[in-house]
């Protein structure tokens, strides 16, 4: 066990009060300055939904609205009682903007019934039909028309679930919208975001939020009188799933009928209409206001949502106003933490300070106040490694060039194609004792594990390791990745991971101070990892088995990074079959693993990775 000296015991301790003090003082300049009012906003069909309303008290202005829809609540309820801070940011609290707080349909205090990511209505052909589009368009309709001393303008901004309501509220958006802001928006539960990444299930994100966030609710609730979260103990989250088996257990065990959205994961199990109808990026089209996405590069929940809303946006409206800004995040990390540092990993500066000051204030003073410029890049993107903000065109940019990191025998990696004839790596994967996602015995899933050292998982027999030789001169990969395997497997399914990561020298000297004691020297920082399920390789509609011991093209996309790997490091890349319990196992058997797997079902099978002339296993990279 590591003991904290007395000197990093009294730096948590300064930082604790100082926080405290700040949002001591923020709260007092809120109850001076604004007048806080509580209203039910009808939409369309009757429904009333729960907003807040936080308005100046220096009514010699007028003030856009600021927006923020939310299926977490927007306690605390009371007119008397004040949040600590209002906006997107701190900065926002003495610009001058009146802030609208509402809990979405069918939850909190709202009434009506809940949805999880509410299907898109294009072509609404009644007048009472409902989506999240709609019922942005009739509250700020609403405010337009009830609040005073407004200046006719609206933005709306989220993170993640309120990310989607942002995303939600552009296609049809209410003429009065002119700036929205998704953040780490909820974009796509089966292709990448949250719940399922490529088809495969995250076990422990979909456990643990449906745990609360699923359970239902008989009337309107404030946090005082919400239901209770389903009941469990969880002190090793590894050991807890496992023991939980097969996924029909869990509905057995704990979930029954009442987390119908879990019961929905269940059914669906395959990119049905059920998900079809849930993705938003297919009606982004015509899109009026200015939109600044923002996500971050090691967000454990939405980075896929960040990157594929800008990018479909780009596509579909490719007049629109539409911005990138992804920095050395985690999950609302640009607002949550000073961005200095995340994990081990330190970044020299704070990231989240700057994005806050330069971008994401001057953005919405600009668009909705007429106040001071906003000349942001196309794309503003803070690369790793070198720890630069970087400012692009495009993204991904177009100063980038595809190549092929080939792996080779032996555990080498290289931009050389194989030569050797017969040529590969063959091992054997047992989901009955899966890789873990992140070293140690830990409670819940951490966000830390999208950056943490990966030198325990490559000490196993079953993580395949391939790295270059060390790096005579920095090489900085930007935008997608796409893995390209040649597998085989005695079994007819299975899922596939790839990680990039970034090897420290053996010399990098150790951080000072360094409370954790984390050994830098021989570091394997994650990069990026991403998951398939195998039986989608072809299609996510229509999933196949495998041939047993037939070479098999594994074929998918990992979302964009930006990393300097510097001189003198190493690029290296694992290949493994399991990543426990961030994904659930597979049982490396063609069948429907949510609905028929049963425990016995699990087998051990053997792999092959194949990196010869005749069957090469690349990724491909943007060299920057």
């Amino acid at each position: 066990m590591i003991k904290l000296g007395l000197p990093f015991f009294f730096i948590v301790f300064f930082l604790f009060n100082s926080v405290f003090a700040q949002q001591h003082e923020d709260s007092l300049y809120i109850r001076a300055h604004y007048t806080k009012i509580e209203r039910y906003i009808p939409m369309r069909d009757g429904v009333k939904l729960f907003t807040s309303i936080y308005i100046p008290k220096d009514t010699t202005k007028k003030y856009p609205f600021l927006i923020n829809r939310t299926p977490y609540t927007v306690a605390p309820y009371g007119e008397d009682n004040y949040k600590n801070t209002l906006g997107p940011d701190p900065l926002f609290i003495k610009e001058g903007f009146i802030f609208v707080y509402q809990d979405v349909r069918g939850k909190w205090m709202s009434e009506g019934v809940y949805e999880d990511i509410r299907p898109h209505i294009k072509e609404k052909k009644q007048k009472h039909q409902i989506d999240e589009s709609s019922d942005t368009f009739d509250t700020i309709d609403w405010l337009l028309k009830n609040i005073d001393h407004n200046n006719g303008k609206a933005g709306l901004y989220g993170i993640s679930y309120p990310g989607f309501y942002s995303t939600a509220a552009l296609p049809g958006a209410h003429p009065a919208l002119k700036a929205v802001s998704p953040q780490a928006p909820v974009t796509d539960w089966f292709r990448g975001d949250d719940f399922h990444h490529n088809g495969a299930l995250f076990l422990a994100d979909a456990f643990n939020f449906y745990s609360s966030f699923g359970v239902p609710r008989p009337k309107p609730v404030t946090p005082a009188n919400a239901p209770q979260r389903v009941k469990f103990n969880m002190n090793d989250n590894y050991g807890f799933f496992m023991q939980i088996g097969a996924l029909k257990h869990v509905k057995e065990r704990y979930f029954g009928d009442s987390i119908r959205f879990w019961n929905d994961l269940m059914e669906h199990g395959t990119l049905d209409t059920f998900w079809q109808a849930r993705e938003i990026v297919n009606h982004l089209d015509n899109i009026k206001p200015a939109v600044m996405v923002v996500g971050g590069f090691f967000d454990a929940e939405d980075t896929y949502g960040a990157l594929h809303t800008y990018k479909a946006i780009e596509k579909r409206s490719p007049k629109a106003n539409n911005r990138l800004v992804m920095g050395p995040w985690f999950h609302g990390g640009w607002v949550r933490s000073k961005g200095d540092f995340f994990g081990d990993i330190h970044f020299g500066q704070e990231t989240s300070t700057w994005y806050q000051k330069n971008l994401e204030l001057p953005f919405f003073t600009y668009y909705l106040k007429g106040v001071g410029s906003f000349d942001a890049a196309e794309a503003t993107v803070f690369v790793t490694g070198t720890n630069k903000w970087k400012h692009f065109n495009t993204w991904p940019p177009k100063e980038s060039t595809n190549r092929e990191l080939y792996l080779q025998s032996n555990g080498k990696l290289s931009f050389h194609k194989p030569t050797e004839q017969h040529s590969f790596d063959e091992y054997v994967s047992d989901p009955n004792a899966p890789v873990p996602y992140q070293d140690g015995v830990n409670q819940s899933r951490s966000r830390e594990y999208m950056i943490d050292d990966q030198r325990f998982a490559s000490k196993r027999p079953d993580v395949m390791v391939y790295q270059s030789d060390i790096l005579t001169e920095d090489i900085t990969l930007v935008g997608p990745l796409m893995a390209k395997l040649k597998v085989s497997t005695s079994g007819t399914d299975a899922d596939y991971v790839v990680k990039l990561i970034d090897v420290y020298p053996d010399d990098t000297p150790n951080l000072e101070p360094n409370p954790k004691g984390t050994l830098l020297g021989g570091y394997q920082m994650l990069v990026r990892g991403e998951v398939l399920r195998g039986k989608f390789r072809n299609s996510f509609e229509k999933p196949e088995p495998f041939i047993p011991g037939a070479v098999t093209a594994v074929n998918y996309t990992l979302p964009d990074v930006a990393h300097t790997f510097k001189k003198g490091h190493r690029i290296m890349i694992q290949i493994q079959n399991s990543w426990f319990p961030l994904v659930d196992r597979n049982p490396q058997k063609f069948i429907d693993i949510y609905k028929e797997a049963e425990n016995k079902d699990f087998q051990k099978a053997t792999h092959r990775i194949y990196h010869d002339e005749k069957h090469p296993s690349s990724i491909t990279v943007g060299v920057l």
